[in-house]
């Protein structure tokens, strides 16, 4: 496997060109979406100039635009190493999953058990607890405090014979934790519960296979994988067909249609198939698309891990900083480059702020990780501030950034 080269396809991103106050910016906001190359761009746009049209017609551009969604389909069934017919768009992954959960709820009985984490975005928690209202049952894993992982000894013990679903994160979207799903996937098929894995932040880090993974459902966001902003859910075929989504009476019966509820953003569909595409172009040549992107994958994860090993052990040495999650290189195999902490002296609004004025961009408060927050003790004094690398982050810019955190520590 070659080594990755972040100048190779830096210049493929216009945004990067950005300057701040005659520096260059620095993007360290990637948990909260990352840039987007150029073909993105200009797949977006080329839609919009020749296919704009609602679907099913017998008119070109209604034809394009059937050819768009097809392909959108094909592409993350490429990404997730599933069927096409087994992933569905729409507005964002809150939307979709609060969709779903009020499908999967009709068949659920008070008293009921649904299982969520102290560790997840409350996408995956809020959706499920509102469940509550017909009775059922909501469960909460708890987190070691020291590392920012789940208590699985915790989560065993809350599995149990009315336990219907279990809901977990692939990946932190606040310290970058990656959870043991095949294992939370085996305790919960035990018992004959399903499993939801949000895996909104893992995707632009790691390869996914949903089928090596066996769970039920795992959602992602496209404009966290460097394309636009649309949701998507996949789900094993039996279960699609066999929930009940809340749909309108003309539209289709089927698997997947079904649960694409109204028009589609047919133009963020185009730059889903862009995005993919890129992702793809990293690991080429290769026989096919799941082979390219299993390549490039394992390309931007190796990279990845070096850039987390200098921004970690960079942070770990400034006095006065508070680091939370995953620190020990020999475990970065369980975590992304994506890191939260506290300075001493300074709330995580006025870090984020100095940086930002510097033309760093990174993230303060509880980034909607709201149960986390809470059970760190930091929710009511401003949360932390989070910085997310992504492979077009270079080792130049984790300097850059460890020397102005210095410079704030020292005042």
């Amino acid at each position: 496997m070659q080594p990755f080269n972040p100048m190779t396809i830096r210049p493929l991103f216009p945004a990067l060109a950005q300057e701040v106050a005659g520096r260059p910016a620095v993007f360290f906001d990637g948990p909260g979406g990352t840039q987007v190359p150029q073909s993105v761009i200009t797949a977006i746009a080329d839609y919009l100039t020749h296919s704009n049209a609602n679907t099913h017609g017998v008119f070109i551009t209604s034809q394009r635009t059937d050819a768009v969604i097809a392909g959108a389909h094909a592409a993350m069934a490429d990404l997730l190493g599933c069927a096409p017919d087994e992933v569905f768009f729409g507005q964002n992954m809150t939307s979709l999953t609060f969709a779903l959960s009020r499908a999967i709820g009709r068949e659920l009985q008070a008293g009921d058990e649904i299982i969520v984490t102290r560790l997840d975005h409350d996408a995956n928690v809020a959706p499920w607890r509102a469940l509550s209202e017909r009775g059922v049952v909501i469960r909460e894993v708890d987190i070691d405090t020291e590392d920012c992982t789940l208590d699985m000894d915790n989560l065993a013990a809350l599995i149990g014979p009315r336990t219907r679903l279990v809901a977990v994160g692939y990946a932190s979207n606040a310290v970058g934790t990656i959870n043991d799903i095949p294992r939370i996937v085996e305790w919960a098929h035990q018992v004959g519960a399903l499993v939801f894995v949000d895996a909104v932040h893992y995707a632009p880090h790691g390869l996914i296979d949903v089928k090596a993974l066996d769970c039920d459902f795992l959602a992602c966001s496209v404009y966290k994988f460097f394309g636009p902003h649309v949701g998507v859910i996949y789900g094993k075929r039996e279960h699609l067909q066999r929930f009940q989504p809340y749909k309108v009476r003309p539209a289709a019966d089927t698997v997947p249609e079904r649960w694409m509820t109204g028009t589609q953003n047919h133009e963020g569909l185009a730059g889903v198939i862009a995005a993919i595409d890129y992702l793809a172009s990293l690991g080429q040549p290769a026989p096919d698309r799941r082979a390219a992107l299993t390549t490039a994958m394992q390309q931007i994860a190796a990279y990845e891990r070096t850039l987390a090993v200098q921004l970690i052990e960079g942070m770990l040495a400034i006095p006065g900083l508070t680091f939370y999650g995953i620190r020990e290189p020999e475990r970065f195999a369980w975590r992304t480059p994506t890191v939260s902490f506290r300075l001493a002296h300074l709330s995580p609004r006025a870090v984020a702020t100095a940086l930002a004025e510097r033309g760093i961009f990174v993230w303060d408060g509880n980034y909607y990780a709201l149960s986390l927050s809470e059970r760190l003790g930091v929710e009511s004094s401003g949360g932390m501030v989070r910085v997310g690398l992504v492979h077009y982050n270079t080792a130049e810019e984790v300097d850059v950034f460890l020397t102005v955190l210095r410079e704030l520590t020292n005042g």
